[in-house]
């Protein structure tokens, strides 16, 4: 309980619960620790912790897929090729037009991608112009930052959301304007007038002739504040007050991992960024659990290991929403063709067909004017 010290009582501030070991901010902008309102302690200190840690999920059972994709036909490997240099201008059409293939192999790899759907919550003081609203009274109960209600965004749809969090309201006077609702104008300084703009403050313009637009004076109306000397405070907004309250910000994320099994084409592994692939799995859930009896050993064991690290790394800072864990059988076709004699390469990756070529032979310099 509290203990007064020599009679003194705890400072009461309009509307704000009173509780053992709370302070308020003495000034407009400081912060101050409410130690007794259960996590509130570390106000102002970046995200909080998140609730107890959810335990990992347990084995499922995944279905039978089919691992397998049409090879390229030497039709669509030439279309794909012809369509990936007519929209080159910097290449010649000879190659793909008169090129003979030699050769296909196909190198199809995999990619596997887990998405974790996190919340985040931090807690900081804020303030806003007081319009006169009532408050709660100071019996009621503040809630925990992870019990205050928020309308959850769609899954996997990165959002921001700021929320007052209840019965932490508390009115008290604007110390920019010292409760007066206007300031000096920083344009005048308060004088209420300014130099002049057409004779620059002399009274005279050329030949000695009287200033008009000021009538000799030099001086001319203050614009920014009508020739009041003042302006509308803009921290409180005229209206003399601040509510004083707890802001609640809380922070979806989707937090994307790729891994994509090696393969020896020689198509940078980077290429296949752009492309997507046959959908072999979809898993959501709450929370995953690492693939089982994947064909590829190396993607297995990937998937165990991003799985965990999704669940140690965001359950200590946040809560886990969902997750979601994918495969995709990404196609990739190795073309060799022979052009003027000699032999060239290019790649046709994706089910977009999307081609990348090697060492294209018949190049130019384009000029865009």
């Amino acid at each position: 309980m509290y203990a007064p010290v020599g009679g003194m009582q705890p400072p009461q501030v309009q509307g704000m619960p009173l509780m053992h070991g709370m302070q308020q901010p003495p000034l407009y902008g400081v912060q101050t620790l409410p130690n007794m309102m259960p996590g509130y302690e570390g106000i102002g200190g970046g995200f909080l912790p998140a609730p107890p840690i959810q335990p990992m999920p347990t084995a499922d059972v995944q279905p039978a897929q089919d691992w397998s994709v049409p090879a390229l036909t030497k039709e669509e490997a030439q279309e794909a090729f012809h369509d990936y240099v007519n929209n080159n201008c910097c290449y010649a059409n000879g190659p793909a037009k008169d090129g003979v293939i030699t050769n296909m192999e196909q190198f199809n790899t995999y990619r596997y991608r887990l998405e974790t759907y996190t919340e985040s919550r931090k807690t900081e003081w804020a303030s806003k112009p007081y319009d006169g609203q009532p408050l709660t009274t100071n019996t009621q109960i503040v809630p925990n930052p992870w019990e205050v209600s928020v309308q959850v965004p769609a899954m996997f749809t990165e959002a921001t959301q700021d929320v007052e969090v209840p019965n932490t309201a508390s009115v008290k006077p604007c110390e920019t304007c010292s409760a007066s609702g206007k300031c000096h104008c920083t344009k005048c300084s308060g004088a209420k007038t300014i130099q002049c703009s057409m004779c620059r403050g002399s009274g005279k313009v050329a030949e000695e002739h009287v200033c008009e637009k000021c009538d000799g004076t030099g001086k001319m109306q203050c614009p920014d504040c009508s020739g009041q000397g003042t302006t509308v405070c803009a921290t409180c907004k005229g209206k003399q007050k601040l509510l004083m309250y707890i802001k609640l910000t809380v922070e979806w994320k989707n937090n994307i991992d790729d891994y994509i099994v090696e393969q020896s084409s020689g198509l940078e592994k980077n290429k296949l960024d752009a492309v997507t692939g046959k959908k072999l799995i979809k898993d959501t859930k709450y929370m995953v659990y690492p693939l089982n009896g994947f064909p590829e050993p190396n993607l297995a064991q990937a998937s165990e290991r991003m799985v965990r690290e999704h669940h140690s790394k965001f359950s200590q800072t946040s809560r886990i929403m969902q997750q979601q864990q994918s495969v995709e059988l990404i196609p990739i076709t190795k073309v060799t063709y022979r052009w003027q004699e000699k032999e060239y390469i290019y790649f046709v990756h994706g089910i977009e067909s999307k081609v990348e070529a090697v060492d294209y032979p018949a190049t130019c310099c384009c000029t865009i004017l």
